[in-house]
């Protein structure tokens, strides 16, 4: 590895918008963390003109793959969940150039799970949550069976994430395997989804009603984030204002559907405002922190 380090050093150390550069030995001959390739170099960048970019090179017979990110790329991936490899990528790499120690406080950060890192995640799996549960309980109604299967397992999956997140643990791609000692009830529910004797309708109506019971029930804590931002200000935020708010904006999800849960749930409240353009007596519905 060190051959491999002192030759990408030489190439890209001296790069002057270059933060920090990482490399990743895959390891497993089919593990899918770097795409394939054998080895994996990141590089982490800062500045207007940073290009990002991937490219495949073969060096002493190793595969490799070259990432180039925007600092601010990365910190979406890692709020968002976008992509699941980068927490592994970060933790698992190791360090070649980190100037003024950026890449390596990222690292502690990431370890430490502090609290704002795990109620970015926890909206994010929420939301994904919502929207597959939903999905499902549609497909239900409309009699699309196997497609309420592949999306009921899609929201236990979120639920079994928000059920890691909440014990301090990062979702990593052994979900299941994590999940397995942390809550075994979730993995139960897995088990009887996927490998149970009774018919796929009563296994995802088991799973649908499941649920519905435990996971609604974590909307508030899940949406701590979201509460804490409105309450910030006494006015009411319209959904183009939420959806604009920096630490909502870098989570690249759509609020919509969760918003008008939590005002179903009476967690919000929904103001009506007059558009004083409005020709035709149209009223802007927006949203306060309900009591």
């Amino acid at each position: 590895m060190e051959q491999y380090k002192s030759y990408f050093n030489d190439i890209f150390g001296q790069q002057s918008d270059l933060l920090a550069l990482t490399v990743v030995k895959n390891p497993y001959p089919y593990n899918p963390l770097i795409d394939g390739l054998d080895l994996l170099v990141l590089l982490i960048a800062a500045g207007d003109n940073v290009k990002e970019s991937t490219e495949h090179i073969q060096y002493n017979g190793e595969r490799t793959l070259i990432r180039t990110v925007h600092k601010s790329q990365l910190q979406r991936w890692i709020a968002s969940g976008e992509n699941r490899n980068i927490i592994e990528w970060l933790v698992r790499g190791e360090i070649v150039l980190d100037r003024d120690g950026y890449l390596a406080g990222i690292r502690e950060q990431l370890l430490s799970f502090p609290e704002a890192m795990r109620e970015q995640k926890q909206l994010v799996e929420f939301i994904g949550f919502l929207r597959t549960y939903l999905h499902a309980k549609q497909d239900l109604l409309d009699g699309h069976l196997l497609d309420a299967y592949g999306h009921v397992l899609t929201a236990l999956q979120h639920w079994a994430h928000i059920v890691l997140v909440e014990e301090g643990k990062h979702p990593e791609l052994t979900v299941w395997k994590q999940i397995k000692r942390v809550h075994p009830g979730v993995y139960k529910l897995f088990e009887e989804l996927t490998a149970s004797p009774e018919t796929l309708e009563q296994r995802v109506q088991l799973v649908m009603l499941a649920c519905e019971f435990s996971v609604m029930s974590k909307m508030k804590s899940c949406c701590n984030m979201l509460f804490r931002i409105m309450q910030g200000r006494e006015e009411p935020w319209s959904i183009a204002e939420l959806q604009a708010y920096p630490d909502i904006e870098r989570l690249g999800v759509e609020l919509s559907l969760v918003i008008q849960k939590l005002v179903k749930r009476s967690y919000l409240k929904e103001v009506v405002v007059m558009q004083d353009n409005s020709a035709n007596g149209e009223i802007e519905l927006r949203y306060v922190v309900g009591h």
